[in-house]
């Protein structure tokens, strides 16, 4: 089971905000390791949690916001879009279409904060 990713934020406190206080995803751990913290999140009803990871170095720094390059890295499913993707634009996330409805589901992509590409997606048997 795949349990933890990394995700490069620019700093703990705006990952925390964005996904805890934002998203009302859950601070899973938060531990001073004295040149680093270790921050994971996760979020609601379980699935893969983030390891925030503030950048240290220039090739990570390079990376902030396009860690896959520039194709979907994410993926978020919800069992309400509406209620998700509200929450995701009031925090700051940034819709790049209107919700598609696809064989297998409602989808739609967005940004982060940081510019990491995600979609939302709230699969056919739960519309």
């Amino acid at each position: 089971m795949l349990s933890l990713v990394t995700l490069i934020v620019p700093d703990y406190e705006a990952g925390l905000r964005f996904f805890v206080d934002g998203l009302g995803w859950t601070c899973t751990a938060d531990e001073d390791e004295g040149r680093k913290r270790w921050v994971t999140v996760a979020p609601p009803g379980g699935g893969t949690g983030l390891v925030l990871s503030r950048p240290t170095s220039d090739a990570q720094h390079a990376a902030l916001g396009a860690q896959a390059g520039d194709r979907v890295g994410f993926f978020l499913t919800t069992d309400d879009f509406a209620r998700d993707a509200a929450r995701i634009a009031a925090a700051g996330g940034r819709f790049l279409e209107a919700p598609r409805h696809e064989p297998y589901g409602t989808v739609a992509q967005w940004r982060d904060p940081w510019g990491n590409l995600w979609d939302l997606l709230q699969p056919a048997a739960a519309r």
